[in-house]
């Protein structure tokens, strides 16, 4: 995955660690027989020393969930061996990239003509990377957000609108480093969500959940924040990359036997979204140097963008297998066992993307923009005129 780690040093610590676990336990064992002896002499000079030897434990503790945490999760073994995006791997292309008897428009020339986007004057009063949306786009949004709910609800997804401020230990759990990187948003002690599995996976910390119960899944909205930090000069005209943006998210909650199929049927549903939205696309695996730090194994869909020539990614779909649950001290039971369960997510929709893929895929020779099919019974209209 290309993260430095200090494998040597966690190690160390960890026999340390061990070492010193077993002799805590031998000397609260042999201070238990000193009671029983009312050996006040002994019992008190075992008592300093079980003290020196539990402070030295809890600063051996510290050095290796500090070491730990910098562990990324593991890449599953069918994940293709690479060092970035350049050897990502496609799987399949679905649709034909739509072709003009015009030249196309992008998005935001698009959408400044008909006026739905407005990014100088969210400039004026938030920075760069910020937009309104406006008029018919605002109801191709809702009708988005409408469509998906109904689709993910059918499958039996729970449907949340998700708190975005989250805290350090759901941060901490959730195993994103981008966050303690400053790449994310910070208020104080707690942080802006990323995404709305940020909170929504975390939601169930601390948790033990009957494996009769499992899978959960859930369908969350909610508004997104990133500082884009790393991605200085990438993307900046119009609204495919914002600091704020909304989002569509998915989150499973697996049995471990179920997880590969449950990636699977995740990715299927989110195949079947654009599908409906008749948007050419293609499904792309990530390399093992583009896998995120919490992250197993991942697909993108990345749809086509007359605006920009090529396909970009739209949607994304991957599991943690344990990781966040681990760290999150997520649970199942199964009779008289217990075990972790295994966490997935996928993008239903991100609002904005998907919005810039319909308007350049459906914009008309005269200016005004279809309406996907799928949509209609939503927004009540079936052209933004121009």
């Amino acid at each position: 995955k290309g993260y430095k780690v200090e494998i040597k040093k966690l190690l160390e610590v960890d026999k340390k660690r061990r070492d010193l676990i077993g002799e805590v336990d031998k000397l609260r064992s042999k201070r238990k027989e000193i009671a029983q002896k009312r050996d006040e002499k002994q019992g008190q000079k075992l008592k300093k020393e079980l003290k020196r030897k539990e402070d030295e434990l809890e600063d051996l503790n510290e050095d290796f969930y500090k070491l730990i945490r910098e562990v990324p999760n593991l890449a599953k073994e069918d994940v293709p061996i690479g060092k970035d995006e350049s050897q990502n791997k496609t799987i399949r292309e679905v649709g034909r990239k739509t072709q003009f008897n015009f030249k196309p428009k992008d998005h935001l020339e698009l959408g400044e003509g008909l006026d739905l986007i407005d990014i100088e004057r969210s400039s004026k009063i938030s920075g760069s990377r910020q937009s309104f949306i406006k008029n018919e786009l605002v109801t191709l949004e809702f009708a988005l957000i409408k469509f998906a709910f109904e689709i993910l609800n059918k499958e039996g997804f729970v449907s949340i609108i998700p708190p975005v401020i989250i805290n350090k230990k759901a941060v901490e759990g959730l195993g994103y480093v981008e966050y303690e990187r400053g790449e994310g948003y910070k208020l104080d002690d707690q942080y802006l969500v990323g995404t709305s599995e940020h909170s929504v996976v975390p939601m169930h910390m601390d948790e033990t959940l009957d494996v009769k119960n499992l899978p959960r899944r859930y369908a969350a909205f909610s508004t997104s924040f990133r500082k884009e930090a790393g991605s200085w000069g990438k993307d900046t005209r119009g609204i495919f990359r914002l600091h704020q943006f909304d989002k569509i998210e998915m989150v499973s909650i697996v049995n471990p036997k179920d997880e590969e199929k449950e990636l699977e049927f995740l990715l299927s549903l989110e195949e079947k979204l654009v599908k409906a939205l008749e948007i050419p696309y293609q499904v792309v695996e990530m390399c093992t140097g583009d896998l995120g730090f919490p992250t197993a194994k991942k697909y993108d869909i990345e749809c086509w963008m007359p605006g920009q020539n090529k396909y970009r990614e739209t949607h994304s779909v991957s599991t943690t297998t344990d990781f966040q649950a681990r760290r999150l001290n997520i649970k199942y039971r199964n009779g008289d066992q217990t075990g972790f369960v295994h966490i997935l997510n996928g993008t239903a929709f991100a609002i904005g993307r998907t919005l810039i893929a319909i308007m350049e895929n459906y914009q008309q020779k005269d200016g005004t923009i279809e309406v996907p099919k799928a949509l209609q019974k939503y927004t009540g209209f079936s052209k933004i005129p121009s």
